[in-house]
């Protein structure tokens, strides 16, 4: 886990990528004006039989992403959306993995936005079937890091909290039509047919 001293901030974004065995990625991300910074970021480690303990397995996610939020304060919280081609079974449990992050986050009245995978690459890697390792130099670049973010679990939730701070920003300065103006040109024919899934504000 990698962390700062919390402080105030025009805009704040906890970033979570959820995963329903492995890993869950977090990441709180700090936008002033145009620069970013990473405030905190790591994972919350797999359960060595999730299947088995998926209740315990729940809660402990829901506890710490709830610590996460009370002690760097988020104004907003990103989730990445479930990937339409998962199988039944997966697709249920990384549901309920979100819906445990989705509760933490309704506890303390927290807007929450979802992206899909490839709304994520193709805004902070610039094509929304970019690799795991071209997502995490852009990142590691666009955040000024000296290293590339490890592991790829928090690399991908910093992703999602980059990726939502360019469409707020974009949605705050032209309005929500804009939103589109924070993909890059060449992918938002495409994204603009691909299904989002928003949690209601």
């Amino acid at each position: 886990m990698h962390c700062h001293p919390a402080n105030s901030s025009p805009l704040r974004v906890l970033g979570v990528d959820p995963a329903s065995a492995g890993a869950t990625g977090y990441a709180v991300v700090e936008a002033r004006g145009s620069r970013c910074a990473a405030v905190c970021f790591g994972v919350i480690p797999a359960a060595r039989d999730a299947a088995r303990d998926l209740p315990g397995r729940l809660r402990e996610i829901h506890a710490q992403i709830a610590a996460l939020i009370e002690e760097f304060a988020p104004g907003q919280v990103a989730l990445e959306a479930i990937f339409a081609a998962l199988n039944v079974k997966t697709a249920l449990r990384l549901a309920e993995v979100r819906g445990v992050i989705l509760l933490a986050a309704a506890q303390r009245n927290l807007p929450v936005t979802s992206y899909s995978p490839r709304e994520v690459k193709a805004t902070i890697a610039g094509y929304g079937h970019a690799a795991k390792e071209q997502v995490q130099r852009m990142v590691g670049a666009i955040l000024d890091m000296k290293e590339i973010p490890e592991p790829t679990d928090a690399a991908d939730a910093l992703a999602v909290a980059l990726c939502h701070i360019r469409f707020a920003q974009a949605e705050a300065r032209f309005g929500a039509p804009a939103r589109l103006l924070a993909v890059p040109r060449a992918v938002r024919r495409n994204l603009s047919r691909a299904p989002r899934i928003l949690s209601a504000r």
